[in-house]
């Protein structure tokens, strides 16, 4: 049995303290076009915990899900803010936000195997709601392409944060989906 690796511990336990301050969506955003799509992601830890998320999970399944499960959420991602920006409407888009950090936060903590395809289909679920909730707070101002070109990039690298930090261990990363579980609970619980 390996020993606890406690610093590892405590920083993934001390990301599920964040969970008040993990909303995105306030509404007053300003920076425009391509910066402004790629600083949204980050505004948020809800969308920061989702998408490392998805990276961990990829990492976890292995095989063709390491590229497939991430390509599928920034596809589907894209497929949303489109959505939202052409005038479509879908309801409870926080609600399937803070839903995506609880359900990808619990399959990371209890190493729950999924075929690719559920995978893919799961993610590509969420990721409609994470795009729509990009759409809207599009500023009037920004070039729509270049926004998303901004906020796709930045998921692609949260992606890339998330199946790198995979390599820190199994226990550290079971940890953190609990962390990120934990997080996703307070945020449906405050939605």
């Amino acid at each position: 049995m390996k020993p606890i690796n406690l610093p590892r511990t405590i920083f993934f336990a001390g990301l599920a303290l964040f969970a008040g301050t993990a909303s995105a969506h306030t509404g007053d955003h300003i920076a425009a076009g391509f910066a402004g799509g790629l600083a949204h992601p980050f505004l948020g830890l809800d969308h920061v915990f989702a998408m490392i998320a998805v990276g961990l999970l990829a990492a976890q399944q292995g095989g063709r899900a390491l590229w497939a499960v991430p390509a599928t959420f920034v596809g589907a991602m894209g497929l949303g803010a489109m959505l939202a920006t052409s005038g479509g409407m879908v309801s409870h888009v926080e609600s399937g936000i803070a839903l995506s950090v609880l359900v990808l936060g619990l399959l990371i903590a209890t190493r729950y195997r999924i075929s690719i395809l559920a995978g893919m289909v799961l993610v590509g679920f969420f990721a409609i709601f994470h795009g729509i909730a990009h759409g809207l707070e599009m500023p009037q101002a920004a070039s729509p392409g270049f926004y998303s070109m901004g906020f796709m990039l930045a998921t692609v690298a949260l992606h890339s944060v998330g199946i790198v930090c995979s390599l820190v261990g199994r226990y550290a990363v079971r940890m953190a989906g609990f962390g990120i579980a934990a997080t996703g609970l307070a945020m449906v619980l405050s939605v």
